[in-house]
C-alpha cells in the first residue's frame, strides 16, 4: 500500500491504523504484509463499505482533514469499490505475532 508523503509519519507512528481505498477490486488481502518505506503495513481487515459511511470522524482518523480531503487522495483510476482497510504498522526488522482474541485462547487452555 501507498501512502502519501504527509501520512507516512503518522503511519509509522501508530497514530493512522486504517485507510479508505476507491479501486477496482481489492488490492490488498487481510493478513498481508506489504513494504512501506523501510517497514511493513499488515492488514488486519479489508471491507467493502459505501461512500455515505465515509464520515468526518473516519476521514479524521485515516488522517485527513476532511471528507473531501480524503476523497481526493483515496480513488486510485477507474475505480468505483470503496473499501476500508485497517492494519497495523511493522518497523523494520520487526516479528508479527499473531493476534488471538481472549475468548479463543480460554477454549484452547480447557
Amino acid at each position: 500500500m501507498v501512502f502519501a508523503k504527509r501520512l507516512r509519519d503518522r503511519v509509522k507512528s501508530g497514530r493512522i491504523r486504517c485507510s479508505v481505498r476507491i479501486w477496482t477490486r481489492p488490492h490488498v488481502k487481510a493478513g498481508g504484509r506489504y513494504p512501506v518505506d523501510t517497514g511493513s503495513i499488515v492488514v488486519d481487515s479489508i471491507e467493502p463499505i459505501t461512500m455515505k459511511q465515509i464520515t468526518y470522524d473516519l476521514a479524521r482518523e485515516s488522517g485527513f482533514d476532511s471528507v473531501k480531503d480524503l476523497l481526493s487522495v483515496a480513488k486510485h483510476g477507474r475505480g468505483r469499490r470503496v473499501f476500508l482497510v485497517r492494519f497495523h504498522y511493522l518497523p523494520p526488522g520487526a516479528w508479527d505475532t499473531p493476534r488471538v482474541d481472549s475468548a479463543r485462547r480460554r477454549s484452547t487452555r480447557a
